[in-house]
C-alpha cells in the first residue's frame, strides 16, 4: 500500500551500522510528542556499502533529514549536496538537514556543547584545555575556535592524533592550539578558564579516574564532561570539591537534540521535556 506524501515529508532517522536503541530516539520523539509534530524519528540499520543507497532513499522518501553515528559521520559526506561550516572544517557529519531539494550535513557534536558550556560561561578570549582528540574532542575543539576561545591545550596520549587535532585547529581556524602528551597526572596550567573531558573516561563508571593533579583545578574554572551516564563523573565531583563551576555531559545531549529538531523543524523545542526523556530512557529519572 502507497504511504502517503504528506506523512513522508514528516519522517527523520537515525542511520548507524548495527543499530540499537539509544536515548536520542526517546528525546527527539518527546519533543515531537510535546510540541503536537505529527512525526517520527527512526533508528535503522545501514551496511557502509548501502549506505549512498540509504541517502538516495531518504531524499527520494522526502525526509526532512537524519542523523548519523559511526562509522558514517565521515563516509556520508560524498552522498551529500554540501557542508555546513564546522562540519567542513572537522570533515564529520552528525547530523543531515533538507534545505530545498539539497542534504546539507551539519555537525551538532561541539554545537551541543558549545550551548552547554554558555550557559554557564561565554567562551570568547578563554583559555581551555581539552583531554582527547578523538571524534568528540574534534567537535567541541572546532566549535570552540568558531566561538572565539583564545587559546586551547589539546592533552593527548597520541602525539599523532593530537597533532591532527592541532593541525586543524591553527591552520583552517588561525587558532591558538598547542599539543601536550599526556604522560602520568596532568597539572592544569594557571590562568585556564575552561577544562574539558572528551575523552570515553568515565563512562559507566562513575569510579573512574581522569588522570590529572586534582589540586590544579582552582575555585571558578568551568569543568565539563561529555560523560553522560553517570551523569556525574568522578572528575565533575573532584571539580565540585575544589569550587569550580560543572557541567554534565546530558547538557551536551540534550543541546545536540535540541539543535536537531530545530534543523528539522524549524521550531524551539522544550529542552526540559528532552532531558526528561534522556534520564528516563538511562534509568536516571527518580
Amino acid at each position: 500500500m502507497a504511504v502517503p506524501t504528506s506523512f513522508l515529508h514528516e519522517l527523520v532517522g537515525s542511520m548507524s551500522q548495527g543499530a540499537a536503541g539509544n536515548p536520542t530516539v526517546a528525546m527527539i520523539e518527546a519533543a515531537f510528542r510535546h510540541h503536537g509534530l505529527h512525526w517520527r524519528y527512526v533508528n535503522m540499520e545501514v551496511e557502509p556499502a548501502k549506505l549512498g543507497d540509504a541517502v538516495k532513499g531518504a531524499k527520494a522518501m522526502g525526509f526532512r533529514g537524519f542523523n548519523c553515528s559511526l562509522p558514517h559521520k565521515v563516509t556520508v559526506i560524498p552522498h551529500l549536496d554540501g557542508l555546513g561550516e564546522s562540519a567542513a572544517v572537522m570533515g564529520a557529519v552528525n547530523c543531515v538537514v533538507r534545505r530545498g531539494d539539497q542534504f546539507i550535513g551539519e555537525n551538532t557534536d561541539g554545537k551541543g556543547f558549545l550551548r552547554s558550556l554558555q550557559s554557564v560561561i561565554d567562551p570568547r578570549e578563554k583559555n581551555v584545555v581539552l583531554f582527547g582528540a578523538g571524534g568528540a574532542s574534534r567537535a567541541l575543539a572546532v566549535e570552540l575556535g568558531l566561538a572565539g576561545v583564545n587559546q586551547i591545550t589539546i592533552v593527548n596520549r597520541s602525539p599523532e592524533r593530537g597533532g591532527e587535532l592541532v593541525k586543524i585547529l591553527t591552520g583552517k581556524l588561525k587558532l591558538d592550539a598547542r599539543l601536550e602528551i599526556w604522560q602520568g597526572d596532568y597539572a592544569i596550567p594557571a590562568g585556564t578558564d575552561v577544562v574539558i573531558n572528551g575523552t570515553s573516561i568515565g563512562l559507566y563508571d562513575g569510579e573512574a579516574r581522569l588522570p590529572l593533579v586534582v589540586d590544579s583545578l582552582q575555585p571558578g574554572m568551568v569543568v565539563a564532561d561529555v560523560i553522560f551516564s553517570p551523569p556525574m563523573t568522578r572528575l565533575l565531583r573532584d571539580a565540585q570539591s575544589h569550587g569550580c563551576k560543572i557541567l554534565d555531559g546530558l547538557g551536551m545531549i540534550v543541546n545536540q537534540g535540541v539543535i536537531g529538531v530545530q534543523y528539522w523543524t524549524g521550531i524551539e523545542p522544550d529542552s526540559a521535556v528532552m532531558r526528561r526523556a534522556v534520564e528516563e530512557a538511562l534509568g536516571l529519572s527518580a
